[in-house]
This record gives C-alpha cells, structure tokens and sequence, in this order.
C-alpha cells in the first residue's frame, strides 16, 4: 500500500524502497519526495558523531584523541625513537596525512606541535627541535624547517603494541590497519589533560602530577576489591589537585573537590607575583608565573590597555624582563601607590587570575561520559589489565610455540644418527620433512626446525644451550600462566609499572594550591617555636628559634640577617608558626596575619617586604608585634605610646582585622604607638623610659576602653625621655635592660615597688653608665630559666642564657652582654622563653608553653620608611637578573 501524495510505502520516507525484479533499484532516474526534518536529523547526528569520536573528544583509557594517536604511531612506526636522529616536521605530517589523518595538514602539524611545547603539555610526548612557539603567542615555525622525534615517555605509551595488546581498525582507504588505542603505561588522561569542543559538549582536563597520579593508582589497586569505598577525600590526600606545566596558584580546593566528586569544577588561577622595593622609595611588582593557557603578550596589552584607560593609575612603567632562565614581568609603581592594592585591581581586571571550567568529559567504549576522578583512574586500570592480559596470553602464545621447536630439537639431538642418517637417505627436503614427522612422531613445525638447524648446534655446548632454553622456556611458560589465572598478580604488575614511572620521571609540583581557611592550614603546618623578625624597611621573616644557638654572656653572636644598604632590625618577636600575630603600627593601626603565612628564611635570610601579607600605607611602620594563640583564651592587649599614655582593651576586639587594618588607638599630633602586651586582668605593668625611671602599678588603673578611646597617662616623663618599653610583671621574675652599647642587668622586680599610674617612677639603671653608654634601648621582664635573643643594627644575632646575665641592684651599672664592632648598636632584644634542657624538640612534638609573648620596643624613632607594596600570595622571591634587550613592544615600555 502507497501514500496517495508520494506514492512511497509507509515509513520509508523514500529511502528504503524494494530492489525491483530486474535486480535495479527503481529510485534511479526518478525525483524521490523526502522528508528534510528525517534527513537533516540524520545527517546532523551522523557528522555529531563523527566529530565526538573521530576528532575532538579523547579516549578515557589513553587520554588521546585520534589525531594525537596517529602521529604518535605513525612516528614509532618511522623508527624515530628516543636517542635516533630528528626528521623533519613535515615528514611526519605527510606520513600522518598519506596513511592515517584525512585532513588538512594545519590541524596535524598544529596537533604535533602542542605534543611538543613544554608550556602546554606538563610531559613531553614529542621531542621537538626549532621553534615550536613561545608562551608569548608567537606561532611556531613552518613545518619544513622544525623536526621532532618521539620523547622517552613516548615509548612508555607505544610499548607492547606489537605483541596484539589492543584493538586495530582499518585506515581511512582499508589500505592499511591502525591501533584503535595505545597500551598506554601512562595515566595520559590526567597526566597531561586535554581540551576540545565537540558538537553539543565539549572537554576540559587539566593536567596532574605525575608522583601524586602513580601514589593515587597504586593506592587504588591496593583496595581493588573495595574500590568503590574509596572516597574522593581518600584520593585528595594523594592527588591535591592539577599542577599546571607553568605553575602558578590555585586559589581554594572547593573547586578542585567539585571536578573529582562530579566531574566538573570551576578552579580559581592566579599567577605568582612579589613585590620589590627600589632604591628610589618605590616599589615594583614582579610576576613570575602565569596562568595555563594565558598567553603573557595578551596579560601585557591587557594591562597596558588599563594603564591608558586611567583604569591602572598607579602603573608609572611595564617591562618585559623573561629570558631564558624564566619569566619575568615588571610593574614599575608611581611613587605613592599602595603596591598591594594594584596587585589586587590587576588580579581583578586582567587574566592574571583566571578560571579554568574542568569538565572531565571522555569517551568510554565509544560513548562520552563525564567521569569521576575515581572513574578515570578505574579506566585506567582497566585498560591496563587488557593490555597486560593481552601481552600476557602472546607471550604465552609465543612462548609455546618456542617450546614446541625445542622440543623437537631436543627429540633430533636425543636420536642425532638415525635423523641423519634419514636426511642423508632421503631424495629431497619434502621427504626428508615427512620421513622426521612420520618416524619420530613430530610435527610439521619441529621436523622444518630440523632441518633448517645448523651444523654448529650440534657441538656439545650448543646442545647445553638447547637444553637450557627449554627449561628456561618451560619456566616462562609456567608464570605466564599463573599470571591468567591470578588476576590480582596483574594488579600487582601496573602497580609496580606505575610506581617505576614515578621513580623514573616523577618530580615536584609546579602548581602550588592555597587551602581555603585556616581549618586546613592547621592540618598541615607543625606547631614550632620561631623568631619573627622586622627590618626598618619592613622586611619581615621568620625563623626556626633553634638555629640561633645559645652563647655564653659577652659571645660575638652570629649573623642574624644579611642587612643591606642601611637597613637594621627593630623588631623580633617569639611566638609559634599556629599564633595569629599582630602587627602595630606608629599611627595606631593593627594588622594580622598568622604565623606561618610569613615567609620562611633562613638566618640569614632577608626576608619579605611585610607589604607582602599585610596592606600597610606608604606613610606607617610597624612599631610592636604580639602573637597570640587564640582570642578565646586571652582577655586583654594593653598598649603604651612613647609619650606616656597607655590604654587596654578587649583582645576579642581584634579578632576579625580587615585586610586594611583597623584603629586600635587614636593618637595625639607628634605621640606614636610603641608597644602592645597581652595581659590577663590581673596583672601589673611596668613602663621604662629610656633615661633609666621605671613605674610598677596595677594594670585595673587602667580601665578597659573600646578601639575609638585613646587611653590614659600612664608616666610622668621628665624633659627629652620617652618611654622605651611597656612589660607586665611576673612573680619571681627579673627586669633585664640594655643599652646601645650592649651593656645591660638584670634586677628583681621586688626591688620595684607598686606606684600610682602616671607618677614619675624609681631609677633602673645608673645615671652614669646611661651618659656613657647611652639610653636604654629596650627591657623585658624575663625569668632566670629563660633565653633571650640580641639583635644589633648591623644583623648579628646572640642568643643568651637569662642565668648567664649577673643579677645587680636596681640603680647599678651593669656589665657588658653583647660583644659589638665598632659603630654597631643593640636594636632590639626578644625574649625567647624557656631554655631547652636537652636537644631541640622535633617539629613534630609536643613544645612547652612559651610566656605570653610580646612586641618589642621601637629604637630610636628612625626616619619613616617609604611605603611598602601589597602582599603576594605566596612568597616567591624572583631572582634579579641582568635585563635583556627590550622587546618590540617598546624600547623603553610597554605602555
């Protein structure tokens, strides 16, 4: 029955009509009607499949798309391994193009080229020779003058495909056969990623790291049996996430967790970037480190754009500094810019921060699916079982075949004169074969092996090694088949692959990764005792206290810092890497920024510009620092300026400091803070000025006030002094003061007695000594089982026994502590807590509580420093180095 309209049968839409009798079908010379929604549909779905499988979505088990594959093979099969000399580009395009890839020769070479560019892939596949391209844009050169070969972990994706480990398909033409699928002994899915838009969905996985992918499978193949159990928190703690091949900082892993559980994510990059400060009283930012996939001329016009909107006003100069020991992008700033507000504007308005949408979508048994991270790496191991299987049941294959010869040689040499003579008695090969196979009993195989055995192997050493080989063959066979019968001794062989591959070619990440709060922060970083340091230019650094190692009194010290130009240390402060610690500055401002987020140098180290973590004004030093365990447990921080006056509030009050900071006292015209303690409600202060008068009273004369008050007088100064230390007094604890000179004492607090606040005090230390050695420059209250640290202008450093320090009366002179050169002075002395008693603990233990620790006083008020730039996220410091030739993009600037 027909339709009346179209006169075609019902539901074939005029494409499958019956072949006529004559065998010729009767659509030829006739228009046939056909329905364009049917045949658009069709045609659409059939290209949509074409492009999801054939060109833009790789295979979850080799992590490759066709392309790649084809020229990964095809150059394997040219011979062009590790150590064999470079080919041309373009004969490998051709030879890609002519038997496997029908397409355009720009989508082969551009493929091979990424394969090859070592800011695109984190591991090599392609060892390229000539100009592949830059992370600048700049394209690579024409295919006729580049030439590659394959990298050494090429062969760790190629090995074994000749022993029938994976499926083969026909080319293009059927002219050939190529792998439908490389064995693949690298995780390439995760290792390198990959990225493509098909029709309708599209793939973006970023790379791994190859250490932390191996830990991951092996962890996986350890609990196969429960693979299900394992969580994505269990694989986090193995894989902490992407390490992109040019580094950078992945800011948060709830992104990272969201791509593992779900399979998508949106992860947050942002580049590495510090701030330098210049000679000239400006700063300078520094950007080593950019995003994956961001080109670094379009982050330079990008910015130079902003700079000319007025959108960067701050930005007085851009160059570009890389070379080929790195990248290097310097931000020259104006004069009163505030560098860690730029760094923020330029995080926020230019690809400098970035976000990368994961997407791990790949086709599993020709079907895309978007996958777990677990589910990948089960893929993967999965994959690797059929493979090893198949190579198994080869080798097994060949290895009998092997066998099967050897024993008929071992059957010729056992009867040697009857085979012989047969052969010499028989009229030709053919009946010298049938004769061997008809009076020994062997197979057409054996008896051919026979007689293409030559003469030598049947002297007797020849025969020993017949024999061997059989055995050894016989051996083979036996664990070949032991292996098919145990599949976990397969599980147990990719394991010990993998776990090679690392050891081979597994190295460090090159991604670092910010945790999202300070819950996480306290999971990694171990409880130790530190010494933070601050420079008069506001560098600051912390060290292990350890490394200072305790002298006896009058010892010359060690280099605390290598102090440059005219800079000198004016703050240290004892506290552990988990304290939260406070900065303050002369214009009664307080900051805060835990411990461990200072940067870790060594004792001779520089340091930071402290602009790096905290966002101080051009116009404000730091001139106290506290540290503080927790806010729950503390009660009070009790401040005193160097004109006298004094004010306590609330620690809970500076729980939350802004980035920017807040006001924790208002100061009078010319007065600045000085010093800040952490005090309990309970306890005494005492204030010393630096002409040697010291005032003892209780610390509730001092009512608790909010952040807005300004305090109180604390201390009646006499003409020209000003106060030079504020402590809080401890039962059986000594005063211990110290001049420029580096002469000090130590007295008992008994010999202070309690006074009314804002009276003029008792004598500390003998006027004479102070006109000969000069006004104190700082006290502490410490006591007798304690050590304290020494810092002196030029950057040495003494660490010393509070028991090694002679105790004097209260108005006496004093001896010598610190051994100094000549026109060296004592800065700043840090009260260090109780002396160890037996080798340093480990980072690890359990450490002693330490005595509330506390700023320490400012010196002499040096001249304010110029303004310091932003914080950077972490602190990597770039090394300087000697500037290149300036690119076209400005022979002075890039603006």
């Amino acid at each position: 029955m027909t339709d009346e309209l179209t006169g075609l049968q019902p539901g074939t839409n005029g494409v499958d009509l019956q072949v006529g009798t004559s065998g010729v079908d009767p659509r030829i010379g006739k228009i046939q009607p056909i329905d364009i929604d049917v045949e658009m549909r069709s045609a659409y779905l059939d290209y949509a499949m074409s492009v999801i499988v054939a060109r833009a979505l790789p295979d979850a088990r080799d992590g490759l798309k066709p392309v790649h594959r084809r020229i990964l093979y095809a150059m394997h099969d040219m011979g062009m391994r590790p150590g064999t000399a470079y080919k041309k580009s373009a004969r490998i395009v051709g030879e890609v193009l002519g038997k496997y890839h029908p397409h355009g020769d720009v989508a082969v070479y551009d493929s091979m080229v990424r394969l090859a560019q070592d800011f695109s892939m984190r591991y090599l596949l392609i060892d390229g020779q000539g100009n592949f391209g830059s992370i600048d844009g700049d394209s690579p050169a024409a295919m006729r003058y580049t030439e590659a070969r394959l990298a050494r972990l090429s062969d760790y994706m190629l090995g074994d495909i000749e022993k029938e480990t994976v499926d083969w398909g026909p080319n293009f033409d059927d002219s050939l056969e190529e792998p439908t699928v490389l064995p693949a002994q690298l995780p390439n899915l995760l290792l390198n990623g990959s990225s493509g838009i098909a029709v309708g969905m599209a793939t973006n996985i970023p790379p791994h790291n190859l250490a932390e992918l191996a830990d991951a499978i092996a962890y996986l193949i350890e609990r196969w049996e429960q693979r299900d159990d394992v969580t994505v928190e269990d694989l986090m703690e193995l894989i902490s996430g992407p390490d992109f091949p040019t580094g950078g900082l992945i800011m948060g892993t709830e992104g990272i967790r969201s791509a593992y559980a779900t399979g998508k994510g949106r992860i947050i990059m942002r580049g590495v970037a510090s701030i330098e400060d210049t000679k000239g009283g400006r700063f300078r930012i520094i950007v080593t480190e950019i995003p994956y996939q961001l080109n670094k001329t379009t982050l330079l016009e990008r910015i130079a754009q902003l700079v000319r909107e007025e959108r960067l006003d701050q930005i007085s100069d851009l160059r570009d500094e890389s070379d080929r020991e790195g990248m290097r992008i310097v931000i020259e700033l104006k004069r009163s810019a505030s560098a860690r507000k730029v760094l923020s504007q330029i995080y926020k308005l230019t690809p400098l921060q970035s976000t990368f949408g994961v997407n791990l979508l790949a086709l599993v048994e020709g079907e895309p699916r978007l996958l777990s991270l677990r589910r990948a790496l089960q893929i993967y191991v999965e994959h690797r079982q059929e493979v090893l299987t198949r190579r198994t049941r080869f080798e097994l294959r060949k290895a009998q075949e092997r066998a099967h010869i050897l024993e008929g040689l071992r059957i010729a040499l056992q009867f040697l004169d009857e085979v012989i003579a047969l052969i010499r008695a028989s009229k030709s090969a053919d009946d010298a074969r049938t004769g061997l196979m008809t009076h020994f009993n062997l197979s057409e195989v054996q008896a051919q092996a026979i007689l293409d055995m030559q003469l030598r192997r049947l002297a007797a050493l020849e025969r020993a090694k017949i024999e061997a080989e059989y055995q050894e063959m016989m051996a083979r066979i036996a664990h070949l088949r032991t292996l098919l019968d145990h599949p976990e001794k397969i599980l147990e062989i990719i394991k010990t692959d993998i776990l090679e591959l690392k050891e081979k070619f597994g190295d460090r990440r090159r991604t670092q990764i910010l945790p999202d709060g300070s819950a996480d922060d306290e999971d990694v970083v171990p409880q130790e005792h530190v010494l933070v340091t601050l420079t008069q230019d506001n560098f600051v650094k912390r060290t292990l206290t350890r490394v200072y190692r305790a002298q006896g009194r009058g010892g010359r010290g060690v280099v605390g810092m290598n102090t440059r130009d005219e800079d000198q240390v004016v703050q240290a402060l004892s506290a552990r890497t988990l304290d939260f610690v406070l900065f303050f500055t002369n214009k009664g401002r307080i900051y805060s920024e835990r411990a461990f987020n200072l940067p870790d140098a060594s004792r001779t180290g520089k340091g930071l510009a402290i602009v790096n973590f905290i966002n101080l004004p051009p116009d404000e030093r730091v001139t106290a620092m506290v540290a503080v365990p927790d806010f729950e447990h503390a009660t009070y921080v009790t401040m005193a300026t160097v004109g006298g006056r004094i004010k306590r509030v609330e620690l809970s009050e500076f729980s939350s400091v802004r980035p920017n900071g807040i006001i924790a006292m208002p100061l009078e015209d010319g007065d600045e803070l000085g010093w800040a303690r952490v005090t309990s409600g309970k306890q005494e202060l005492i204030l010393v000025t630096e002409k040697g008068q010291a005032l003892r009273f209780d610390e509730n004369e001092v009512r608790a006030m909010g952040r807005t008050a300004s305090g109180v007088w604390g201390i009646r100064l006499g003409e020209g002094d000003r106060v030079t230390s504020l402590d809080v007094i401890e039962p059986g604890g000594d005063l211990l003061v110290v001049t420029p000179q580096g002469f000090g004492k130590r007295s008992s607090l008994s010999e202070y007695t309690p006074r009314g606040r804002y009276t003029g005090g008792v004598v500390t230390l003998s006027q004479s000594r102070l006109e000969k050695d000069g006004r104190i420059v700082s006290s502490r209250v410490v006591q007798e089982d304690e050590e304290v640290a020494f810092f002196s202008a030029g950057g040495i450093a003494l660490r010393l026994r509070v028991r090694d320090i002679p105790r004097h009366g209260r108005a006496s002179s004093g001896v010598r502590l610190v051994q100094l050169k000549k026109d060296d002075t004592v800065a700043v002395m840090v009260r260090l807590g109780l002396a160890p008693t037996a080798e340093p603990v480990t980072p690890t233990a359990a450490l002693p509580p330490l005595p509330l620790p506390a700023p320490l006083p400012a010196p002499l008020p040096p001249p304010l420093p110029p303004p310091l730039p932003p914080p950077l996220p972490p602190p990597l410091q770039s090394k300087r180095r000697r500037q290149p030739q300036r690119e076209a993009i400005g022979t002075s600037s890039c603006l």
